[in-house]
């Protein structure tokens, strides 16, 4: 097949386009969002809130409600608890984080097993079923998508400072616990947007494998962001054509291709990949001067000291 078939073909079908739109939706918000989980080293929060929010989305599926507002209620409610839980200093965040997300997955379960008719649907809420989305879900996940990237625009340095020094962040008078609460409600948004796509189990994934690739190749936490978006849309587009074309699992397959790009950063990254690095110290072994990299922009970049957590 040609290559304007390839991607001509599947278009041809009504859920294909849908599947299109949520992947390429699902790819720039979790790429944009998760430039500031990797730089903050909130990787776990990630899988913790996906996880939390299952038993939102049962007791929605039980009430016939929509999955969205039962995730994005619980989402919500569990940020504020791992905030102000954490406020305690002798519970740890990672604490907070662990207890939350155990309780909450638990009551999912619990849920679970009260309703026969659960078990059938379980595997697209947890896998994804990017197929099966409705006009109605696309909409749901551009308004939630729109409200992450506005509040990253409008926010951005605030959000910054906080992730690279929250002592000089409250220095200045910022608002950090509001500011890492607001950050934990724009991943649970994220995670919803990304729920129809490669469901909640995977969706860690693409919250942290875009980012962390895009963190192989630059410095600066605008271009971090915009590149980590774009591995986000293409592993999303390239994921479905190729799970369409071969007959097997969107969502995983989505989780694969943004991998591979993972590890194609890893190795030939310049500067920071495998191979760069070799041929680098291969040049200073034969007595070659080695590069100097200058930073023309004054803005804070990626490579500062923080303090992780939210």
């Amino acid at each position: 097949m040609d290559v304007w078939g390839y991607f001509a073909d599947p278009l041809q079908y009504e859920f294909m386009r849908r599947a299109l739109a949520e992947v390429i939706l699902m790819g720039a918000v979790t790429g944009a969002i998760g430039a500031f989980i990797v730089l903050r080293g909130l990787s776990f929060i990630g899988d913790a809130l996906s996880h939390a929010i299952f038993p939102g989305i049962v007791i929605a599926f039980l009430l016939d409600q929509s999955i969205f507002a039962g995730a994005l209620i619980f989402g919500v409610a569990t940020s504020a608890a791992i905030a102000v839980v954490a406020t305690n200093r002798r519970v740890k965040e990672d604490s907070a984080i662990g207890v939350l997300f155990a309780g909450t997955f638990a009551l999912g379960v619990v849920l679970i097993s009260s309703s026969d008719n659960f078990t059938r649907d379980l595997a697209s809420f947890l896998f994804g079923n990017v197929l099966g989305v409705t006009m109605h879900d696309i909409w749901l996940s551009a308004a939630a998508g729109a409200v992450v990237i506005l509040l990253i625009v409008a926010l951005y340095k605030e959000l910054l400072i906080t992730s690279f020094d929250r002592i000089a962040a409250q220095a200045m008078g910022l608002p950090v616990f509001w500011l890492d609460m607001l950050l934990l409600v724009m991943i649970s948004l994220t995670i919803v947007v990304s729920l129809r796509a490669v469901g909640n189990i995977l969706v860690v994934a693409m919250l942290v494998t875009p980012a962390a690739a895009a963190r192989l190749l630059t410095d600066r936490m605008p271009v971090m962001i915009a590149l980590s978006a774009a591995i986000g849309v293409v592993s999303g587009v390239a994921g479905l054509f190729i799970s369409y074309h071969q007959d097997v699992a969107a969502g995983g397959t989505i989780v694969l291709v943004a991998t591979a790009l993972f590890g194609a950063a890893w190795l030939f990254a310049p500067g920071s990949g495998v191979v760069a690095s070799r041929l680098a110290r291969g040049r200073l072994a034969a007595g070659a001067p080695e590069a100097q990299i200058v930073f023309e922009s004054p803005e804070i970049r990626t490579t500062g000291s923080h303090e992780g957590g939210a």
